[in-house]
């Protein structure tokens, strides 16, 4: 008997790792077909448009990115509140009320500085055309922030709670409405304006907004989640609690960002080398974002098993829940791997037209990035799913240093030396990639070992 619960307790965290991250990695995959929707539908209008949409929904990105994880601090908080004692509804009401009021602040400098973007664009030296139609997207598409944030905390809550089907039944229809939404105004069907490229980004707004209102209803209406009552005294907030959300936040929304940041760094790049490398590179990363959305739901998975366990006070479950994760995210990004490896050509021709003799430099250029995709796979499902586990035990700084150090002092330095020092170009920018995901995903993955020791040792 004692020689078989070993393996019977793991299949049991199998199983609830898969049953917790099934919905969520679905609604991870749902929001990125937000923006992969969007830029199937742009690259038919050409190659300028493509380009265009890969400048601002990376801008856009990288600020939704980093709100994003200033506003994630609520899945650990939850998670360990409602591990501890599952009928604190108070505590639930304070760390939703201070989650909004968290998503409301960021919001208002992150619409100033989207809304004069070309400003920087110019002053990064991006080509003036794309830049005229870029500004036109990303004016539309900083208005669905707020309504994403918001959704994105009232998810947590759901999650936290083991119970995110509803929020990937709600991303499911998010997609066909914005798939509807951009067929709507980027073409002109049906009546509607002919917005072009803008036209995707008030999809994205008008998406995000009934995604967000949909989560409302629910919250109202559903007997498991109406009973704690999440806006009740919604006014009454405390600088105390904010801070402590934003002093956990603070190092994941950086983490988020100084890995995001490092790709936008790449689109930058990839502009001053010329409109085939930046389109190439647009389908290379929107694929690789639609894979890394699995291990990203496996990591969110890994924060709330170990944070429940953290908070009933059984370590050893926690270390299970996070090695249980962190299998499944990096053995998904084998088979990733292996996709790209063996079909490239397949998956680009959902973003370009293969059989079009125009687009061949950007399908020939898209192979060798994808190549590069490939090889990062698995160090980029590392870092993701162990960021998340240490993210359970309310390890953020250390991570976020660790970070800086394999992105941004490893990283780029090697892409832009080998890009333009050596003469590499779109190559030695993703060669860069590949050094940096993958000396963060081995000093975090040590990070949690060790603390995966200590935490055996506790019993």
């Amino acid at each position: 008997m004692n020689q078989t619960a070993p393996s019977i307790r793991y299949f049991q965290e199998l199983k609830a790792s898969i049953q917790l991250g099934s919905p969520l990695i679905l609604t991870n995959l749902a929001q990125v077909a937000l923006l992969t929707t969007n830029l199937i539908f742009i690259g038919r209008l050409g190659k300028t448009e493509l380009a265009a949409g890969s400048l601002s929904a990376s801008l856009y990105h990288a600020f939704m990115i980093f709100s994003l994880g200033l506003v994630s601090a609520t899945i650990p908080m939850l998670a360990t509140t409602i591990g501890k004692k599952r009928s604190n509804v108070r505590e639930v009401q304070q760390i939703i009320r201070h989650g909004f009021l968290t998503a409301a602040l960021i919001c208002i400098p992150f619409w100033l500085a989207l809304w004069h973007a070309d400003t920087l664009w110019t002053a990064l030296g991006q080509n003036p055309d794309t830049i005229e139609k870029a500004i036109q997207y990303v004016r539309m598409v900083q208005w669905s922030l707020f309504p994403y944030l918001g959704y994105i905390v009232i998810r947590s809550f759901f999650a936290a709670l083991e119970k995110p089907i509803w929020t990937l039944i709600i991303a499911i229809g998010g997609i066909f409405a914005n798939a509807f939404f951009a067929w709507l105004f980027i073409f002109g069907n049906w009546g509607m304006p002919t917005l072009g490229i803008a036209g995707a980004g008030l999809a994205t707004t008008l998406t995000n907004i009934l995604m967000f209102v949909g989560m409302l209803v629910l919250v109202f209406k559903h007997p498991l989640f109406h009973r704690y009552q999440i806006f009740m005294h919604f006014w009454q907030w405390n600088l105390t609690r904010l801070l402590n959300m934003w002093k956990l936040g603070i190092p994941i929304a950086i983490t988020f960002t100084l890995e995001t940041l490092v790709f936008y760094a790449a689109v930058l790049m990839m502009g001053r080398i010329g409109d085939t490398s930046l389109a190439a590179h647009a389908i290379a990363m929107q694929i690789s974002s639609v894979t890394y959305m699995i291990p990203l739901g496996f990591g969110q998975v890994a924060t709330i098993r170990v944070g429940l366990a953290m908070g009933r006070a059984h370590p050893k479950d926690a270390v299970q829940a996070g090695w249980v994760a962190y299998t499944l995210g990096v053995g998904f990004m084998a088979i990733a791997a292996a996709v790209m490896w063996w079909q490239p050509e397949w998956l680009i021709h959902f973003f370009i037209d293969v059989s079009a003799p125009e687009n061949r430099a950007v399908i020939i250029t898209a192979v060798q990035f994808l190549f590069f995709a490939a090889l990062f796979q698995l160090a980029d499902g590392a870092q993701a799913v162990a960021a998340g586990m240490l993210r359970g035990l309310y390890d953020t700084r250390t991570p976020m240093l660790l970070a800086l150090i394999g992105y941004w002092v490893l990283g780029v330095p090697i892409g832009a030396f080998l890009a333009f020092g050596v003469g590499l170009e779109g190559t030695g920018i993703w060669i860069g990639f590949v050094t940096g995901l993958s000396v963060v995903a081995v000093l975090l993955t040590l990070r949690w070992w060790r603390h995966g020791q200590r935490l055996l040792e506790r019993g």
